[in-house]
Order: C-alpha cells, then sequence, then structure tokens
C-alpha cells in the first residue's frame, strides 16, 4: 500500500518571498507561513497557537510567488512535508523541515490602488490576481485550472 503525504495550508506569510535560481536558471522560492488556531480554554479566554512553516516553491510558482505575494499575504497552499537532514560547518547534525507547494492560491482581495500590473499575467483575470494554481511539475507557463478549496 502506498502513503499518502499531502498537507493543506491557508495563512499569512511572515517576509518577502526569497527567490535564487539554482544551475540550469532553475527557480526557487522560499518564505516563512503562519498559521493560527484559536480556541476557548476551560476558564473561557480565547487562547491563539501560531505554527511557522518553511515553504518552498519551484520555478514558474517560485516567479509568480516573487512577483505577487509580499509579507502578510493570506494564501492557501497545497503541497507536500520534505524533512532534509545535512552537517553544519561544526559538524552538527541539522534538520529542516519544510512544505514543498505543488499548488498556490492567493486569497487576498485586490486593492483599489496598487502598483500591481497583471494584464500581461499567465490567466490574468481583470479586477483580481491571476490565477496560480500551477502543478509544479508540469512546469512554468501550464496554468491549471482548479476549484476553489473550499
Amino acid at each position: 500500500m502506498r502513503g499518502v503525504n499531502r498537507v493543506v495550508l491557508i495563512g499569512n506569510i511572515g517576509r518577502e518571498p526569497d527567490l535564487q535560481y539554482l544551475e540550469g536558471n532553475i527557480a526557487v522560492a522560499k518564505f516563512p507561513l503562519a498559521t493560527t488556531e484559536s480556541y476557548k480554554d476551560r476558564s473561557g479566554n480565547l487562547v491563539s497557537q501560531t505554527e511557522w512553516h518553511t515553504v518552498v516553491l519551484w520555478r514558474g510558482l517560485a516567479e509568480l510567488a516573487q512577483k505577487y505575494l509580499h509579507k502578510g499575504s493570506l494564501v492557501y497552499i497545497e503541497g507536500r512535508i520534505r524533512t532534509r537532514s545535512w552537517e553544519d560547518k561544526d559538524k552538527n547534525k541539522r534538520l529542516s523541515t519544510e512544505i514543498l507547494g505543488d499548488n498556490l492560491v492567493m486569497l487576498d482581495k485586490r486593492k483599489e490602488h496598487t502598483d500591481l500590473t497583471v494584464n500581461d499575467a499567465p490567466g490574468h483575470e481583470p479586477g483580481g490576481f491571476p490565477e496560480a494554481n500551477f502543478e509544479n511539475r508540469v512546469g512554468p507557463g501550464n496554468l491549471m485550472k482548479d476549484e476553489p478549496p473550499f
């Protein structure tokens, strides 16, 4: 039997996406994403718990994230968990758990007065953000239209 490794997150971006290009001109973007859950404790006090996730996007999705996402942006991310290990310069074993994003949906409303230019973006829809439902494995420029995540 095969396993399932799927993650669905809705949260706010903690800082501007960091875009880098690897050998072969392959784009990769990385940013922290905060998800917050709230509940009432036994005393009736509202308690909020925030979890931080490191999100990694590749190729065309990485370039879109760098262009349109900003600190505080509300996004829907679908992907899978990946844990990496390595030795640092002092020979200490290090671990990193990341979310490799396959799909991204921008959930913020577009502001009336913004400097975003989306007319030339793939999947441009008048009055809104361009669609960003890409499958990383498909590659840049191949737009995948999906149903809303709700």
